[in-house]
């Protein structure tokens, strides 16, 4: 560590005592690599962590937090989302690197972009409208998330202007682009108010939409739509002799599973000072020992209840409704406008998207159901595919429940475009890619 020359001894020694150290072992564990963290507690150190493991799309299965007075200690099982341990040198860099720094660069690449963030109503072909009228107002979408829960939309968008490609910074463009995007979401039958704010602030997408569903109180409204995953399991109780509140959530596993509860928790004001994470097949166990900020344990009924239902429906947001489309070909002025219009035309809802552009290539990822949140037609997937390209874009994934109901169905109805592929992949080489760590994830 090169020292600046201003620095004094004691301040040094308080950055040594600040700065997290790393140990990733790939021998103590037959199943999984074992990343170790030791930091000095303070608030949002454990989300750091959890955040930079899941922003490489690594599969959490084992956990333990601890803390001892002001310090930390992290321990994370993981593999990639093959089940396989981390091999790849430049992966196992760019952990120890991002881990061992203080406060770690939330920006992911978004510098040089302006966000949109909207919240509204759901339904039907609201996308397809958003893209069409950012496309008229001049704005290249470089990239988007897009979740929907209990009937609410929120999604975070940077943009840049098409013509110069630079930052919108005009004010009265900001204005215009507002409230264009007000009243598209707005809609006929708002049951809301929606929102819409443009913003050069950088910040974590996903942590992000966690905030603005949350201010939304998407957590009180609960959908008369099919659920088509079982509900989160959450208990609080206090342990009044230790002075903490523990929370005990048991849910499906998935991907990212950690990453939602703790942002929540740390968005919420409540510090973990103890936890312990186990996966068993396709579920997952979370025990968390926690307290305010202030170092006092929930002590109303009210609040306990919402945090039940606040951590409900961060586990419950980023479900996998419908079947997951990926699209990969060459981005143009339109594309999103041109594809989200399509899905509309053909009676498919956009439950969940994903849009990244990278050197003129766009690889987008949507998640489709019908207008009643069903599993979509295999025929209007198909026509979708025919229009659009059937190499460009791809059916992926069928959600597990879906395919045990579809196993007995017809054989007809089964087949989408003659298959419905399982493509897991390795993300953690593209995820590097889009970060510009590596030349190729291929």
């Amino acid at each position: 560590m090169e020292w600046h020359a201003c620095l004094d001894e004691y301040q040094k020694l308080v950055i040594r005592m600040s700065t997290p150290r790393v140990g990733i072992d790939n021998t103590v564990c037959r199943t999984a690599t074992v990343v170790k963290v030791d930091s000095a507690r303070r608030h949002g150190t454990l989300l750091d962590a959890v955040q930079i493991l899941t922003d490489l799309n690594l599969s959490i299965k084992k956990a333990y937090i601890s803390s001892d007075g002001q310090w930390f200690m992290d321990v994370f099982h993981v593999t990639d989302l093959n089940g396989n341990k981390l091999t790849d040198e430049s992966v196992i860099s760019y952990i120890e690197q991002s881990l061992e720094t203080t406060y770690p660069d939330k920006s992911l690449g978004f510098n040089g972009l302006t966000a949109l963030e909207l919240t509204g109503t759901d339904r039907v072909g609201l996308l397809s409208e958003v893209f069409a009228v950012l496309a008229e107002l001049q704005c290249n979408v470089v990239d988007a998330k897009v979740w929907t829960h209990n009937g609410r939309i929120a999604s975070l968008i940077y943009v840049k202007d098409c013509n110069s490609g630079s930052p919108i910074e005009d004010s009265r463009q900001i204005d215009r682009i507002e409230a264009r995007l007000r009243n598209v979401l707005r809609g006929d039958n708002d049951i809301r108010s929606a929102r819409t704010s443009v913003s050069m602030a950088v910040t974590h997408t996903e942590r992000r939409l966690h905030q603005m569903m949350s201010a939304d109180c998407d957590y009180e409204q609960k959908s008369d739509l099919q659920c088509w995953t079982d509900s989160p399991v959450v208990n609080v109780q206090n342990w009044t002799e230790r002075g903490y509140s523990v929370v005990n959530v048991q849910c499906e596993d998935r991907p990212k599973l950690l990453f939602d509860v703790v942002c929540t928790l740390t968005d919420m004001e409540y510090v973990v000072f103890h936890a312990s994470i186990n996966t068993t097949g396709d579920k997952a166990y979370l025990e968390f020992y926690i307290r305010h900020t202030d170092g006092t344990p929930i002590s109303l009924e009210p609040e306990r209840h919402r945090l039940i239902q606040c951590l409900q429906a961060a586990i419950e947001r980023r479900a996998s409704e419908g079947i997951r489309l990926e699209l990969c070909t060459s981005d143009r002025q339109g594309l999103l406008t041109d594809v989200t219009r399509t899905f509309r035309e053909n009676g498919l809802n956009v439950t969940r998207a994903e849009i990244s552009t990278a050197m003129g290539v766009a690889m987008n990822v949507f998640h489709v159901t019908d207008a009643t949140r069903n599993l979509a037609d295999p025929k209007s997937i198909e026509s979708v595919r025919q229009k659009i390209g059937l190499g460009n874009l791809k059916v992926k994934e069928l959600p597990f429940r879906h395919s045990q109901m579809a196993e007995r169905q017809d054989e007809h109805e089964i087949g989408v475009g003659g298959a419905v592929l399982l493509s897991l992949g390795s993300l953690v080489r593209k995820n590097l890619y889009n970060l510009g760590l590596i030349k190729s994830y291929s």
